[in-house]
């Protein structure tokens, strides 16, 4: 009777074990992060890539999608239950309906769970059933991502960085100017460091309407239930290093370290840390339009995100130990369809130059990566129009501002990268060649074929990257 007790035991215990591997290798979800700074479309790509996958017409580079290896796609609700659900289908109405509109922008973390059933493929595909993916989607702004990278600066060294770049910016004279009244080294004054706070703040929303990247603390964007508080009432000051107890500029350093503890780390910890797989969306179109320091400015900020990764490959072992690690890391440059596709070689040619520094890095430590153009949701049409005797690749749609139909041509982007980067490193202030513009189209009114998502460019291939040989 012991013995068979044992024998039971063990039994139960291999089953259990075998289970739980199981369980480990094949029904983990797979938590892909979606970000991306304000105006790249996050919102759109989540919409358009669960719409694509729940109507897999458009899906043509997804190889599981191409291959009929996907039986069925539906939503479930999200596992966690202290995040809130993003909005899939209210952001798809707003996209599809008889008057389309761009659905509002991320302004916290949200999440969206996507289950597909796959058949498997290979020789023993016949000695198989239908497996589950559940797809974990995670929303948030890529301003709070940012953040992760004051984790490893103190006040001082945040303050001094801060201050000698936006020193030239004109969107900073506000701020500098009421940054000259304070005495770092006085006594505390509680509606001076709301005056600071409110004139930081205001740079950053000018800075980031000028098309600059570098706008942290991220919070200060996207306040949410923080607004008002202690913790976003702090702005950098010059080096005081004699500053005694009680003074400005120790309290500004007592509320910036809170910041990193209260508001950077609990992200991290509860939904950053855990990602498998990242999209990072560019509007690299709207930087080039807005000048040099724009497009400087915009790789410094893709080098800061790639930083805040832990990139490397989630092995068998690092899986079952609980491990962490960002497997692939796509960086995809959107509004593909504000340029004619004859462009989007050398727009692809630019996102992947933005970001070499950034891919290097994250190859380096073990991760796969990619670039490419894309638009999640297709607006405008192509055509080609006369101009002074030069036929000119144009792109047609509705302008956001007026409603009204127009053809555009942006620009043609050069063939080397080096052309832009180079005068962004040396700090031009103009583009000495070429005229770049960008311009906001609304979404097309859609008339949906069944079985087919909303139209788009490369987003199968995005997905295709992203989650193929998860499927």
């Amino acid at each position: 009777m012991v013995i068979t007790s044992l024998a039971d035991g063990v039994m139960n215990g291999v089953e259990s074990a075998a289970s739980g591997l199981s369980s480990a290798l094949f029904d983990r979800p797979l938590r892909l992060g979606v970000t991306g700074l304000a105006r790249s479309g996050k919102t759109v790509f989540i919409t358009s890539l669960v719409a694509n996958l729940l109507d897999r017409g458009r899906m043509l580079q997804l190889n599981a999608a191409r291959g009929g290896r996907i039986e069925t796609a539906f939503l479930q609700p999200q596992p966690d239950d202290t995040v809130p659900r993003f909005d899939y289908e209210n952001h798809l109405a707003a996209l599809t309906g008889p008057s389309p509109r761009w659905p509002d922008s991320t302004r916290a973390v949200s999440e969206l769970r996507l289950s597909l059933k796959v058949r498997p493929a290979g020789l023993l595909s016949g000695l198989q059933g239908p497996r589950t993916l559940h797809l974990d989607i995670v929303d948030y702004p890529g301003e709070w991502l940012l953040d992760l990278a004051l984790l490893d600066k103190s006040y001082a060294e945040w303050s001094a960085d801060v201050l000698s770049r936006i020193a030239r910016r004109p969107q900073a004279e506000g701020f500098l100017s009421e940054k000259s009244k304070a005495v770092p080294a006085g006594a505390h004054d509680e509606p001076q460091a709301q005056a600071l706070a409110g004139a930081f703040t205001g740079y950053l929303t000018a800075a980031r309407a000028a098309g600059f990247y570098d706008c942290t603390p991220g919070r200060f964007l996207l306040p949410g239930d923080l607004e008002g508080s202690p913790v976003l009432t702090f702005a950098p000051l010059s080096p005081e290093p004699a500053a005694p107890r009680g003074s400005l500029w120790r309290e500004m350093e007592r509320r910036y370290e809170a910041y990193k503890s209260k508001v950077v780390k609990p992200f991290f910890r509860d939904h950053f840390a855990r990602i498998d797989r990242q999209v990072v969306l560019v509007d690299a179109l709207s930087a080039i339009h807005s000048g040099p320091q724009a497009v400087e400015d915009l790789r410094h900020a893709m080098a800061d995100i790639l930083s805040a990764f832990k990139p490397g490959r989630n092995h068998f072992l690092t899986r079952l130990l609980g491990g962490k690690r960002v497997e692939k890391i796509l960086f995809a440059a959107t509004k593909a369809d504000h340029l004619h596709h004859a462009q989007h070689a050398r727009m692809a040619a630019i996102i992947e130059a933005l970001t070499r520094e950034a891919q290097d890095r994250a190859r380096f430590a073990g991760a796969e990566t990619a670039a490419l153009a894309m638009a999640s949701l297709r607006t405008t049409t192509e055509e080609m129009r006369i101009h002074n005797g030069t036929e000119l690749p144009c792109v047609r749609g509705t302008l956001l501002d007026s409603g009204k139909q127009a053809a555009f041509y942006p620009g043609a982007l050069p063939e080397d990268p080096a052309q832009l980067l180079a005068p962004a490193r040396q700090g031009a202030d103009l583009w000495l060649e070429g005229d770049y513009q960008a311009m906001a189209f609304a979404p097309a009114p859609l008339t949906l074929k069944h079985g087919s998502g909303p139209p788009h460019i490369r987003l199968d291939r995005a997905a295709e990257f992203l989650i193929g040989d998860a499927l």
